[in-house]
């Protein structure tokens, strides 16, 4: 299986996937879809891929003109096949690949805040508290975008801190984006 990056200084180079049912790179239309909506928060963004899999969300923001992009991915195959696509797009110095979970990882990270983070869990386990405690790592004004089932409708993870401002469905998969206020 093989991913294409849509646009920018990757633009039409593709990635490897790993062909097993553990990851499930987002479709082309939808990862599309999603970039055009946040185009104008990519010039240089300190990029969270949370539950990164291929790594095609956070290198597709790395090709629209994000300064870094952190990836965390705990399966093995997946990670080998994360790290092969930094390789091939000779990202090394911009893209920063974790093995671990993404739960634990959150305990250790001691980094700047992220202005905006992608978060694609497993769609059979969503691991709403670890989502939760994501939001501890956006900046204020950033953005986290969720990727979700539509099984049991928009997460209910909002705080005094963060807001819901977009929900769009396509198909099965469903895109939440959360902001975080910027303290008055």
């Amino acid at each position: 299986m093989r991913v294409r990056i849509i646009a920018g200084r990757y633009g039409n180079r593709w990635l490897e996937a790993p062909d097993t049912r553990r990851t499930h790179p987002m479709g082309e239309r939808i990862r599309n879809a999603l970039f055009n909506s946040i185009q104008n928060e990519l010039p240089g963004a300190n990029v969270l891929d949370a539950f990164a899999g291929t790594g095609s969300i956070g290198l597709e923001a790395l090709s629209r003109d994000a300064a870094t992009a952190t990836f965390v991915e705990s399966d093995r195959t997946a990670y080998r096949v994360l790290c092969h696509n930094i390789d091939s797009l000779h990202a090394q110095d911009i893209a920063h690949p974790i093995k671990a979970r993404v739960a634990s990882w959150i305990d250790t990270y001691q980094g700047e805040p992220f202005d905006l983070i992608f978060a694609d869990p497993p769609y059979h386990d969503l691991q709403l508290p670890t989502i939760s405690r994501l939001f501890t790592l956006l900046k204020p004004g950033g953005t986290m975008v969720l990727s979700h089932t539509e099984k049991g409708g928009e997460p209910n993870l909002i705080n005094d801190d963060i807001v819901v401002v977009d929900n769009r469905g396509y198909g099965n998969a469903h895109l939440t984006f959360f902001y975080r206020k910027i303290d008055v």
